[in-house]
């Protein structure tokens, strides 16, 4: 068997995967190599920016569900409070979500923030201050999908414990029951 087609097979959702690295890979690559092809920054700009809007959607509303079985999302309440909102799997399907998935979509998610940061670095010694817009709007996009993501996460791990817990008090219960009357 092909070395290739043994890693493709460990992950539940290879499309997904693809897509989820497509756009931050995109994002970056066109803000990295744009210097050496292309003169003019609103193109630079709206591209970049576009693209990482993109991964933030599919992040958020995609891959998020799928890899992870997490989504969120933000309202502002009729006090005008800011309002976070969390969505997950059941705690049996939450358990049960493929390792390698989860792996991948946490590391980039992370790994992406940290290209961000490094390339703003280079932007401020550069002294490239449109540049630094540009980072800082990839940036804000990047940071927003990790504290949504990593709220939402607690919050199913908080769930995922509640179900673990019942789960084992139910069946606890099932077994005395059924010791007790010898069924």
């Amino acid at each position: 068997m092909d070395q290739h087609q043994v890693v493709g097979e460990n992950y539940a959702n290879p499309k997904t995967c693809f897509f989820h690295v497509l756009f931050k890979a995109g994002a970056l690559a066109f803000y990295i190599l744009s210097a050496l092809f292309v003169t003019n920054f609103v193109i630079i700009f709206v591209i970049t920016v576009l693209l990482a809007a993109l991964d933030f959607w599919v992040v958020k509303n995609v891959s998020g569900r799928i890899l992870v079985g997490l989504r969120w999302w933000n309202e502002i309440d009729d006090e005008g409070n800011s309002v976070w909102k969390f969505e997950c799997l059941d705690g049996e399907s939450l358990a049960r979500m493929n390792k390698k998935d989860s792996w991948l979509f946490w590391w980039t998610l992370y790994l992406t923030a940290a290209a961000w940061i490094v390339l703003g670095i280079f932007s401020l010694i550069r002294l490239h201050a449109d540049y630094l817009l540009v980072v800082g709007v990839c940036l804000s996009l990047s940071i927003a999908n990790i504290v949504g993501f990593t709220k939402c996460n607690k919050d199913a791990k908080k769930n995922v414990a509640d179900w673990t817990r019942t789960t084992l008090l139910s069946s606890g219960v099932r077994s005395t029951i059924q010791s007790a009357f010898g069924v």
